[in-house]
């Protein structure tokens, strides 16, 4: 599996394996709560069961105090005092019902306490009927401390199986405790493991991202200074092959004419003759043409401004598009590189506004300000489908090459090329800082190095 799959398996167990520890301690603490219960449980069963003496020690009192003192008053005492023995008992069966020898022991102490109870009253009827009978009333003494000792007994029982279930209930509660802490350890000690293997996992795959990232960055710039390099090397045929254009086939048909012109001095009538001197004269003004659309001369001989002005002219001539040009009367000439760039934006805006736009007027505008320069070619046509222009900003494509390489020319100047469209029509403009970048200065240099040699 990938880094990435890795990583998510890593981080679903973690969460597992904290979610199990979370049940293992709500488990634990629900067990440790019934734990406690279990010891406010048996301490009540053995106040209970204090309780239970406590009444039959007071009926003892009001048996004895009757039986001694014959105080009728002592009578009400131990009526009022049996239902609560009642009770009592009654109660220590229900919270002992769990348990089977429990509920045998309350069989007992209730038999034993009944027994009590009826010897209790024999002895207050026998004070009743014969209240000089001493003799009676001491075995009726006799037998009500035998049944006492037996009922302590009992209740000693009682309340020793309810610490030994306690103390069973307490130590599994403890095991489970301690077993709960040893899950929760390791859990969570898993956990953290998983939780480092995602953080490395990440960490690598973060890192190939950013060594593909990186190698993308580094292909991409190789790719603009691959290029930036071919439009230098473009502007150099064009420049080349404007000037084998203007000194060689153009001297070439110029000669041919000079020729035709002399023989037809011999042969004025001759039709065929008038026909090629005018054919020639066609030939050597679209060489002328051709040779300074490819690289005006103007450009390199008096700067941007006049090729600007030179090239709108024929422009407007040719596609009956009515150009208005505005510029700094006194513009004076710019690195050459710059006006070369400013150039070809221009060539190729208006080139797509004949060919796209539909357009009847445009407008130039060139500012110069004190850093950089802005070129604005702005048309009144039918403007560029919103789809194509948001994915030209956002991926730089879906246009043709001419405008492709117009945003590589401008950017490798240092500048930046926005295209602004709607239904009213589109707006071009090149802004490019009049401190060239290093890099394109050096080519600039290569360049007029290179163009000096031819």
């Amino acid at each position: 599996m990938s880094p990435r799959k890795n990583a998510q398996v890593a981080f679903a167990s973690a969460v597992a394996v904290l979610l199990f520890s979370a049940v293992a301690a709500y488990s634990t603490i629900v067990r440790l709560r019934e734990s406690a219960g279990w010891v406010v449980h048996s301490f009540e069963v053995e106040t209970t069961l204090g309780d239970i003496d406590s009444s039959i020690a007071k009926l003892a009192r009001a048996r004895s105090g009757f039986a001694i003192e014959g105080n009728e008053a002592l009578l009400e005492s131990f009526a009022a005092t049996l239902p609560e023995v009642q009770q009592k008992l009654r109660r220590v069966r229900t919270m002992t019902a769990d348990n089977a020898r429990q509920q045998e022991m309350c069989t007992r102490l209730e038999k034993i306490t009944e027994q009590r109870i009826n010897l209790f009253r024999r002895s207050i009827e026998a004070k009743k009927s014969s209240p000089q009978d001493a003799a009676g009333q001491s075995v009726i003494a006799g037998q009500i401390l035998g049944l006492a000792s037996e009922n302590a007994f009992v209740m000693q029982q009682m309340r020793q199986e309810e610490h030994r279930l306690l103390q069973q209930r307490i130590a599994a509660a403890t095991r489970l405790y301690d077993l709960t802490v040893v899950i929760l350890f390791f859990s969570f000690a898993l956990a953290l493991v998983l939780f480092f293997i995602h953080y490395r996992l990440l960490t690598i795959e973060l890192k190939a991202r950013a060594a593909a990232e990186t190698a993308a960055c580094d292909g991409e710039e190789s790719l603009r200074q691959l290029t930036a390099r071919l439009l230098h090397m473009q502007d150099e045929e064009r420049r080349k092959f404007s000037r084998e254009l203007h000194d060689s086939l153009g001297q070439y048909l110029v000669g041919v004419k000079m020729s035709l012109e002399m023989v037809s001095r011999s042969r004025p009538t001759d039709p065929l003759l008038t026909g090629a001197i005018q054919l020639l004269d066609q030939s050597i003004a679209e060489t002328r043409t051709i040779s300074h659309l490819l690289h005006p001369p103007l450009l390199d001989e008096v700067g941007f401004a006049s090729a600007a002005k030179w090239y709108i002219e024929g422009f407007s001539e040719r596609s009956g598009i009515e150009v208005k040009l505005e510029m700094p009367e006194s513009l004076s000439r710019l690195p050459r590189p710059l006006e070369l760039g400013l150039f070809r934006v221009l060539q190729e805006s208006l080139t797509n506004i004949h060919r796209h736009s539909k357009s009847a007027k445009a407008e130039v505008t060139l500012n110069l300000l004190p850093d950089r320069v802005v070129l604005q070619v702005k048309d009144y046509g039918r403007g560029v489908p919103q789809e194509l222009l948001k994915t030209f900003r956002t991926k730089g494509t879906s246009f043709g090459v001419g405008l492709t390489g117009m945003r590589e020319r401008v950017r490798e100047l240092g500048g930046r090329l926005e295209i602004q469209s709607n239904l009213s029509g589109t707006q071009i403009s090149a802004t490019i800082p009049l401190a060239l970048p290093t890099r394109a200065s050096s080519l600039s240099a290569a360049d007029l190095s290179s163009a000096s040699q031819d």
